[in-house]
Parts: structure tokens; C-alpha cells; sequence
């Protein structure tokens, strides 16, 4: 593939998923709410002699997500069965309109790059709780997440890659908490996904 092609398409990812499920932080300044993936964008298409309008395009789908990959993830004593969310359609509907989760049971969303990221409940009816992990696997902070709340969640820190979403409860239930190291059935996740972007 031309590499000016290559770059492009790796450029409108990056813009598409920083524009995603969560919020960029702006300085010291309260988060600015950006476009949401989870939500609806607008896109302006013009129209033969007309002003363009915004036209919505809605990046996650309208029904649970169903035969995802599952990788076992480690947690100190504890073992997680986790769906994989990679794909930008996967990512921005997450855990949406679902109505019960296995015990052992969650949700690893995995990123190209590296970044601040804030999640939120829109369509998600299962009171879940959500790790801000590293790129190396570390997790850095977790967070309740309390159902069909459209209230963004933001990390701290900006060196999240992964996410990882469970049922409310389960990480202080385990005695997990941050600088808990995430492994894989597969070895580390920073070897079973590389980052695409530095």
C-alpha cells in the first residue's frame, strides 16, 4: 500500500478514536467534552445549492456486541475471561445495551496509541467498574461506573492504552488495585498488541 495512504488512513484512526468514547483533557482546565464515539458526530455534507447541514453518523451499533474474542487475563490470583473491543465499531459500543455479565467475566479495550481517555455509561445498564490500564499492563486507576450515566469519567493520567470494564465490584473483591500487573494467557499485553502508534 502507498505509504502517503498508509499514513493518511493511520492519521483519520487516530482522529477518529481521539475524538471517542472519551474526553481530551484541555491544560488545567476543566475537560472539554469532545465528540463521542459511544454518542453521535456530525458530519457536513453539502448539498446542490444549499448551505450544508450536519448530517449524524452514529459509530456504534444499536444491539449488544455477540461473538467477540475472549483472551483470559491474570490479575494477581484472580483470572478474568475478557471480550476484546478493538475495532472502532466494537470500541464505541462496549458493554451497550447488555443486561447481565458472568461473574468472571469483562471487557479489554485495546488502543493503537497511548492517551487520557474517559469513559461513560450511555446505553450500558450494568453497574460496572472500569480500570485505566498502561501500555505495559499496569493498572493505574479505577472507577465505578454507575448505569446510563452520560457523565464522562476522565483518567488522570495520560498514558492509558488499555481498559478494562467488569461488574461493580469485582476488582476491590479480589484485592485488586492500582499497580496490579495485567498478564495474558498469551504473555504480556504489551507483546499480544503492539502499539500501532508512538
Amino acid at each position: 500500500m502507498d505509504l502517503k495512504v498508509t499514513s493518511l488512513i493511520g492519521a483519520t484512526l487516530i482522529v477518529l478514536l481521539m475524538g471517542g468514547c472519551y474526553e481530551k483533557k484541555n491544560g488545567g482546565a476543566q475537560p472539554v467534552k469532545a465528540p463521542s464515539i459511544e454518542n453521535t458526530a456530525t458530519l457536513s455534507t453539502p448539498k446542490t445549492g444549499a448551505v450544508s447541514e450536519p448530517e449524524e453518523i452514529q459509530y456504534h451499533q444499536n444491539s449488544p456486541l455477540v461473538n467477540l474474542p475472549v483472551l483470559s487475563l491474570y490479575l494477581g490470583k484472580a483470572t478474568l475471561n475478557a471480550e476484546l473491543a478493538i475495532s472502532l465499531k466494537e470500541i464505541a459500543t462496549g458493554m451497550m445495551f447488555r443486561k447481565e455479565l458472568a461473574e468472571n467475566a469483562g471487557m479489554l479495550f485495546v488502543y493503537p496509541f497511548v492517551s487520557d481517555v474517559a469513559f461513560y455509561m450511555k446505553n450500558t445498564y450494568i453497574p460496572l467498574s472500569c480500570a485505566y490500564i498502561d501500555a505495559e499492563g499496569v493498572i493505574q486507576e479505577i472507577y465505578d461506573m454507575k448505569p446510563l450515566s452520560e457523565e464522562s469519567i476522565p483518567s488522570k493520567s495520560d498514558k492509558i492504552r488499555f481498559i478494562l470494564e467488569v461488574n461493580q465490584g469485582w476488582f476491590e473483591k479480589q484485592g485488586i488495585g492500582p499497580g496490579t500487573l495485567i498478564t495474558t494467557e498469551k504473555g504480556p499485553l504489551s507483546e499480544l498488541f503492539p502499539l500501532t502508534y508512538r
